[in-house]
Parts: structure tokens; sequence; C-alpha cells
């Protein structure tokens, strides 16, 4: 496998194919960088054994976003909803070699969730619904690696849009975000992310 390399500070601190066809494979993602120095990282497509990790870091990201206790999804979920003959995410995972496992003896120390959606303004669209890099590979590249893949799996499927969501006091990630050239909807055009679940969802069916 072909390792990525994390900035050399880092080490004392621990043919287009349609929506359809596009999938990951270990080739396709594992690319080097040259602005990445000292130790290595890969990021690879997510397969069924890494649901218990994503499930943990799932629970981690709800932990620092301060909403834990609205996490349902278990790991069973991860492995029935997304992988299974259709699908309903995708996922890809940035992960370490054994030498740089985290004390709890960690190695996958970031994820990507993402599903493919559709814009009646310009057609084709990926919606990146999670992106985690655990706290001490945070400001490494890691993150910037995993939005990236997204960004060229949207783009290989033919998408003309990624979207996602950020929380409005999460200054570091909204940064993060701006400076790749992403930019706020609701603070350019207005909108908001509306959402119905749980009573009102059933009640909202049976009108």
């Amino acid at each position: 496998m072909q390792w990525r390399r994390m900035p050399a500070a880092f080490k004392s601190q621990r043919r287009r194919r349609s929506w359809k066809e596009t999938r990951l494979s270990s080739s396709a993602i594992t690319t080097s960088s040259p602005h990445l120095r000292s130790m290595d990282f890969s990021i690879r497509a997510a397969n069924l054994d890494d649901c218990k990790d994503i499930a943990r870091m799932i629970m981690e990201l709800a932990e620092y976003e301060k909403v834990s206790d609205h996490v349902k999804v278990t790991q069973k979920d991860l492995e029935q909803d997304g992988f299974s003959k259709n699908p309903f995410f995708h996922g890809i995972i940035a992960e370490v070699p054994e030498q740089h496992k985290t004390k709890e003896g960690h190695t996958k120390i970031g994820y990507a969730l993402y599903f493919y959606s559709y814009s009646s303004w310009s057609g084709r669209a990926i919606y990146m619904e999670d992106l985690y890099v655990m706290p001490e590979f945070r400001g490494t590249g890691v993150g910037k690696a995993l939005i990236n893949k997204v960004a060229q799996l949207a783009l290989a499927a033919g998408c003309h849009q990624l979207n996602f969501t950020v929380l409005d006091w999460n200054k570091p990630s909204m940064d993060f975000y701006l400076s790749q050239g992403c930019f706020d909807i609701t603070a350019s055009m207005g909108y908001h992310c509306m959402r119905c679940e749980g009573e009102a969802l059933e009640h909202l069916a049976q009108l």
C-alpha cells in the first residue's frame, strides 16, 4: 500500500462513470503527496470491517459537536445501510501505519461519509454527511485529503455540487471549508436546513 506523509512537526505529537458505477478502490485513492512529509497515512474506501471504527468516530464527532445524545445509529445499522446491495451511503477511511497508532491502539483515525443526491438547478450532486479527524491528527493534511477525495468522487460521478453542513459555532471547521473554496449558502442565499423526524414524520406521513 502506498502512504501519504504527514508534516514533520507531527512526529513529536504522535473514462467518466455514472454515479451508480462510481466506487472506490485502494489503488484509486492511495496516491502520495509531495507537500506532506514525515508520517504516513492513507485514504481508502471503507469496507464492512471498518464499521466498528466508523461508529466510534461518529460518537467522537457527536461529542465534539455536543450532540452525542442524538446519535442512534449502531455498528449493525452501518453494516446494513452502507454495505448492502443498495447502500444508503458510502465512506472513506483515513488510516495510519501500526507504528503511528493512537495510545488506544487505533489506526483508523478519520473518515468521511457521503451519498449521491440531485439538484433541480444543476443536476447530480454529492452530499457529505460527515468528515472527521481524531484531534491528535488534525492540522496534518488528513482532513484536506478526505474532502479532496470526496470532491474527486463527485467529479467522477458527474456531480456539479458538493453539499454539507457546519455548526455555526464551529469556526475552525468553517474557516477550513472556506479556505478550500466552499461558501456558506445560509449567509449568501438565505437557505436554512429543515428536518422532520420521529412522531412529526409519522404524523406528516398520515396527512
